[in-house]
Order: C-alpha cells, then structure tokens, then sequence
C-alpha cells in the first residue's frame, strides 16, 4: 500500500478512537455531572445503575486512542505529552476518583458516605470533562516547536481559549447525559432530564458557536479552509438540521433519539474540527506525514486496530443491548 495512504488509514483509525472514546465516555462523564442536579437518593440510584455495566468498557477507546497516537504517529506524541502532562495527570486521576467513587456508592453504610461518593462522582467527572477540553483547546490554538521538539513551558492548556474548550466541552457531556437519562429512566426523573436536555443542549449550541467563532482566530488557515462555500454551507445546514430535529425528537415515542441527535451534532462538530486542522496533527507546523512512524509500523499497527476495533465495537454493542430498557427507581 502506498504510504500516503498508510497515513490517512493511521489518522483515520486514530480519530476513530478517539470519536468512540468522546461519544460514549462522554455520556457517562455527563451523568456524572448530572448527580449536582439530582439530589434525590432514588434518582441518584437510576443515574449510577444506568451506567454502571458499561462505563468500564468505554475506557477502552481512551487506551486505543492513546497507543495509537504513540505508535502511529510518535513524534506528534512527542509533543503533545510534555505541553500537556498536567491535563492528561488530572484527566486520569478524576477517571479513577468517578470509577471508586461509581462502583462503592452503593455499598455505602450511612447516607453522609453515599453523598461523599456522589460528590467524588462529580468532582471526577467534572475535572475529567474540563480536562479533556483543554486539551482540545491547546491542540487547535497549538503548540510551540521547533523541527520536531517542544518549546513551550507545559502552561499552554491555561490559555483563555483552551479554558473556554473545557467549559463548552463539559456542557456537551451534560447534554449527552441529559439525553442519555430521558431515554433510560421514567417518571420524574424522565420528565426532570427533558428539561435538562433541552436547557444544556440550547447552551452547547452557544458555547459551539462561540468556540467556532474564537477558533477561525487562531489561524488564517482554519478560515481558509472552512470559509469555503461548500464546507460552510454544509456545516450550516446540517447543524441547523440537527437542532430542528432535536426539538422535534421530544415528540416522538422513541426515547433514544434525542441522544442520537446531539450525538450527530457532536460529529459534526469533531468533523469540522478535522477539515480545520486537516493535514496538520499538531498545529501549527506538524503534519501527519511528518509525524508518521515507518510504514512497517503502521502495517502492524492497523493490522492490530483491524482486530480490536470490531472486537472492541461488537463487545461494548452486545453491553448495550443485555441492559437496555428502562431503569426503574428503587423503593
């Protein structure tokens, strides 16, 4: 195979991962959140047991994501790892604060330790989220570097701009948390995460517009080249498609499909962000080609990915479906 499409096979399995990773821990960082909102114990319950088969799964595609990155494309690994340490250190610790804190709060003694845990289970998955966004934001406004190697000082995820990605990114997941409660829960809590989604998903949609808006000022280049008619116009009239049918979702009888929606405008989204960066990997110099491993590595890599992905996609399916329905309150 050729190695320039050796290349695009690598970063598209790449940002496979990462996408899988974003769409689904996402949900469950959003739920996460959502205990701040929730303060009912039974309601709590619903929210914890919604997510508690399949959470550990979705951390799968964080470990292809970042293998993948160090393996396909070492020299962006090289350095993404030391302009954002403190993000990534933060990231993982506030993933295993939500894991301990999702899997004991059940077996909590007294009340006051259940409320411990669900704080730690907020606290976990709101530094998660923030962190997460941060590193986004640092990878679109960019690194400093010089032939390959990292000139910064690790502070660059501090940066206005990287902040707001946090908070626009964190306000995604409680839209995606929001529509993932409508869908698996009853009652008031049904009712309750109506409003939620409606409310968080009308703020994402600002935030999102502000992040395009601060994101075509980082570099002339994303002007260029998603000003273009036919990249604009697209975006334009997909988003706009997809926020009519999230309102028209609510009236449906199929509870999924708001989640379903805002899932569509978050790909849309990652999309977009591609075009933007497209054929950097780590603005503003670093280009996929440049960064690219031997092409015998990437063979076996993609090989790998060619097992595990399917693996990876059929196990986490087959999760989805054994606990599927409603979740009822415990009494």
């Amino acid at each position: 195979m050729p190695a320039d499409w050796l290349v695009l096979l690598s970063a598209a399995a790449l940002a496979f991962a990462v996408l899988c990773y974003i769409v689904l821990d996402g949900t469950d960082l959003g739920v996460g959140m959502l205990f701040a909102c929730n303060p009912r114990p039974e309601h709590r319950h619903v929210m914890a047991f919604s997510i508690l088969p399949i959470w550990d799964g979705n951390e799968t595609w964080l470990v292809l994501g970042g293998g993948g990155l160090l393996a396909l494309f070492p020299l962006a690994y090289g350095l993404l790892l030391p302009a954002l340490y403190l993000p990534f250190v933060l990231m993982f610790l506030a993933l295993v604060v939500r894991a301990v804190a999702l899997e004991y709060r059940d077996r909590a003694e007294t009340p006051g330790r259940q409320r411990l845990f669900d704080g730690a289970l907020f606290a976990g998955s709101l530094l998660a989220s923030l962190a997460q966004g941060s590193v986004l934001g640092t990878l679109v406004q960019g690194v400093p570097q010089l032939n390959g190697h990292y000139l910064g000082r690790g502070w660059e995820w501090f940066s206005p701009f990287a902040l707001y990605c946090g908070m626009a990114l964190a306000v995604g997941y409680l839209w995606l948390g929001a529509c993932w409660l409508y869908w698996r829960s009853e009652g008031e809590l049904h009712r309750r995460s109506r409003r939620q989604a409606l409310w968080f998903g009308g703020a994402t949609l600002l935030l999102l517009a502000g992040v395009l808006a601060w994101t075509l000022l980082q570099d002339l280049r994303y002007v260029q080249r998603l000003a273009k008619p036919e990249i604009a116009g697209s975006l334009a009239t997909l988003a706009l498609l997809l926020a009519a049918l999230f309102l028209l979702s609510f009236r449906a009888r199929h509870h999924y499909l708001p989640l379903f929606v805002a899932l569509g405008m978050f790909l849309l989204t990652y999309v977009a962000l591609i075009l933007a960066l497209y054929p950097l990997i780590v603005p503003p110099h670093l280009t996929l080609t440049a960064a690219a491993s031997p092409p015998a590595s990437q063979g076996f890599m993609l090989a790998g990915f060619a097992v595990l992905v399917p693996f990876t996609l059929a196990y986490s399916t087959y999760g989805f479906w054994i606990f599927r329905g409603k979740i009822r309150s415990r009494r």
